[in-house]
């Protein structure tokens, strides 16, 4: 008892740490404000052999989008604690029924829209899982309809890890069965929102459970110059997810229109 003790002491300690050097405010609204400033974004090229050994991947074009480090200044933003859920985005459409999946023009997605739900109802049962089966257009309409949009993806990551260079959500400690849902975990499906512990900025599921769409369209690196018309940003990995894409700087993407069981999100809003 007194080994777990200490555990979760520091534990607290470290996210009061990280929550004040990240200028957070842990407010009861349902989202973590941040005040913004600089910080280092993506990953420096000298990294990559190291992280290749840690993570035990042989392609080093795995890390190239997440290439080169570089410095970003955000101006002071909220974002959500856990992903959109099922029961919140029901609420969504019983508001706008123009994007519930009878409704939605079958050019707006890949035919996948709300592809488990019956009878414009999520399955009994699953309110509190995160809401999949959507595209980056319901995504964008969900969070304007609450005067929100979704994070930028230097928001996203600055979130992450409290804008510090901590490999994962939590720290530095390779996931395990209880840090996160990920392959590891065995799930195999999304869990209910908040399940696992939240990472040291207070926010929950930024590693595994589902990806989580962001602005930004894709570029192959920070680098590049030219952007993907129709794929967009994914960020935090999901439950089939390995350790390495659990991590803070990990980057991947997603067409805008392909509605999938592993790609969710969570809404943010600026000041």
């Amino acid at each position: 008892m007194t080994v777990v003790r200490s555990r979760l002491l520091f534990a607290s300690a470290l996210c009061a740490a990280a929550l004040a050097a990240a200028g957070q405010t842990n407010g009861g609204s349902g989202m973590v404000h941040f005040a913004g400033g600089a910080f280092m974004m993506g990953t420096d090229p000298a990294r990559v052999d190291e992280l290749m050994a840690r993570f035990n991947v042989r392609r080093r074009d795995i890390f190239l989008p997440e290439l080169p480090a570089h410095s970003v200044t955000l101006r002071p933003f909220s974002i959500e604690r856990t992903e959109v859920t099922n029961a919140t985005f029901k609420g969504f459409l019983d508001r706008h029924p123009e994007w519930s999946r009878d409704r939605l023009p079958p050019d707006r997605h890949n035919g996948d829209y709300l592809k488990t739900w019956i009878g414009g109802g999520f399955p009994p049962g699953e309110g509190r899982l995160p809401v999949t089966f959507v595209t980056w257009g319901a995504a964008v309409a969900y969070c304007e309809s609450l005067g929100r949009r979704l994070p930028a993806e230097a928001e996203w990551e600055f979130a992450a890890g409290g804008g510090r260079a901590i490999e994962f959500p939590w720290g530095d400690e390779m996931p395990g069965k209880a840090s996160a849902n990920w392959s590891g975990t065995g799930l195999g499906k999304p869990a209910a929102v908040g399940s696992f512990s939240p990472g040291v900025t207070g926010l929950y599921d930024m590693a595994g459970n589902v990806w989580e769409f962001v602005q930004d369209k894709w570029r192959d690196s920070y680098a590049a110059t030219s952007e993907s018309p129709d794929r967009r940003v994914i960020r935090g990995g999901s439950f089939e997810g390995a350790p390495v894409n659990l991590r803070v700087r990990y980057r991947d993407s997603h067409p805008e229109k392909g509605a999938g069981p592993h790609v969710g999100f969570r809404c943010a809003r600026s000041g």
